[in-house]
């Protein structure tokens, strides 16, 4: 009932080749939402979001009749996280602020979507400020369930099929850790490599624009519109994987573990070379750094709002800004140099080892019971800190049926060879892509 499939590729091709009337599609999208998002949840509510689509489909097809003179994305229906800046609309970051106080340009990342031809279908639920405050947004596989967070309304959306591209952020694991508990593929890129500006940030050493879609080639198309300098390539080998193992992949589940021993025996059996690295044994510290990181720059971010407005800020809100309020400015500058250093060991140890990608499972294990929290974001937390590009690709299921996920980490900047990379594992995974459902 609330699964449905959208994936972004066919999607745009059909719109952009009027196999897929765009007003049809604008209707049936919009009869989706009405019947069925007021249980998920994972859009903000908007009045008239209808006629104000089909408004702006009229003046697309005016502008451009031809499909060959169409953009790749023309037409398609995008979430946008409600830590974005939208032009046409109220950007409240989860919180309960007035929209005055958080107003600004609108987002680059929203821009170039714009430019690729989208149109937004609307504002996505996030949790407060994108920390783990969280907001309505359930798990369409199971609505007693988390989507995760703190892009809850954007995984959510395109597990639902309301919309085959949405928008995230991830400064902890807020893009593939709720792309694993919702069942499709989030990509959070190299640092920096898709623009920033106009997010309501959280932590500017931290943050990442990253996305949703249902399939890997959807992505691609996304990340040529988003990703700077993005480069189309081809790779016909399969890439050698290193499972860093001890204290940081020792974090998942026991059922997270065994389904993921089960899903190297299948990248095994297709050819893939897997190789075990000792890594990121010092994942307490890491946690430790990547935090204060976080709380100092969430509090310097919020320093004026917080001092005028600290009491409509919800707890564990307040609590981060009060925690980042007591770090020193040499702690701040430890974490930042910390960052590097952890990525450049990474990579060290990649080259050391000959191996081209982590592989990992993409969260402890499947979405918790319960709305109150968002999960635990421990398995994307170092690859966050250090920048590295990281993709979720659906790849399983729990023995309660919700959906399981690998996640790969490619190099900074090897952004282009870690999505042509996901290609094949999605491949050999297809009954668990949610275009598949």
């Amino acid at each position: 009932m609330y699964l449905h499939p959208a994936p972004l590729a066919q999607t745009a091709r059909e719109l952009v080749n009027g196999t897929m009337d765009l007003f049809d599609h604008i209707n049936t999208v919009c009869d989706r939402l009405d019947r069925y998002d007021s249980e998920i949840e994972s859009f903000l509510p908007e009045t008239g979001r209808r006629e104000r689509l089909l408004k702006e489909a009229e003046l697309m097809e005016k502008a451009y009749p031809e499909p060959a003179k169409r953009s790749p994305l023309f037409g398609v229906l995008i979430g946008v996280k409600d830590v974005y800046r939208v032009d046409g609309f109220l950007t409240r970051g989860g919180s309960k602020f007035d929209p005055e106080v958080l107003a600004g340009p609108e987002a680059d990342c929203v821009r170039l979507l714009r430019q690729a031809g989208a149109l937004v279908l609307g504002k996505t639920v996030t949790t407060e400020f994108a920390y783990f405050e969280p907001g309505p947004t359930r798990n369409p596989h199971n609505l007693k369930h988390t989507p995760g967070g703190s892009s809850s309304g954007s995984a959510a959306a395109v597990a639902a099929g309301f919309s085959p591209l949405t928008l995230g952020t991830q400064t902890i694991g807020s893009v593939n850790r709720p792309a694993a508990y919702c069942g499709v593929v989030g990509y959070k890129p190299s640092y920096n490599r898709i623009p920033s500006g106009g997010l309501l940030y959280f932590s500017r050493s931290a943050d990442h624009v990253g996305c949703f879609t249902q399939d890997v080639e959807g992505m691609i198309l996304a990340a040529r519109a988003l990703v700077e300098d993005w480069q189309d390539i081809s790779v016909s080998y399969k890439p050698v994987l290193g499972v860093p193992r001890g204290r940081y992949i020792e974090q998942a589940s026991a059922e997270g573990l065994t389904a993921f021993s089960e899903q190297l025996e299948v990248l095994r059996g297709a050819g893939y070379t897997i190789k075990e690295v000792a890594a990121l044994d010092d994942i307490e510290t890491i946690t430790i750094w990547h935090r204060k990181l976080i709380a100092a720059e969430i509090a310097l971010e919020h320093a004026e709002l917080y001092a005028k407005f600290a009491a409509r800020y919800r707890p564990r809100t307040a609590e981060i800004i009060e925690e980042g309020k007591a770090v020193s400015k040499q702690d701040l500058e430890e974490g930042r140099k910390r960052q590097k250093q952890l990525r450049e060991k990474l990579e060290t140890q990649m080259r050391e080892a000959k191996i081209d990608l982590w592989i990992t499972p993409a969260a402890p294990g499947p979405a918790p019971e319960g709305i109150d929290a968002t999960g635990n974001p421990a398995m994307n937390m170092p690859w966050t800190n250090a920048g590295m590009p990281a993709v979720t690709i659906p790849a399983g299921r729990a023995e309660n049926g919700l959906p399981l996920a690998l996640q790969f980490v490619a190099p900074f900047m090897g952004d282009e060879l870690l999505l042509n990379w996901s290609t094949g594992v999605a491949e050999l995974f297809p009954e668990y892509q949610a275009y598949n459902l």
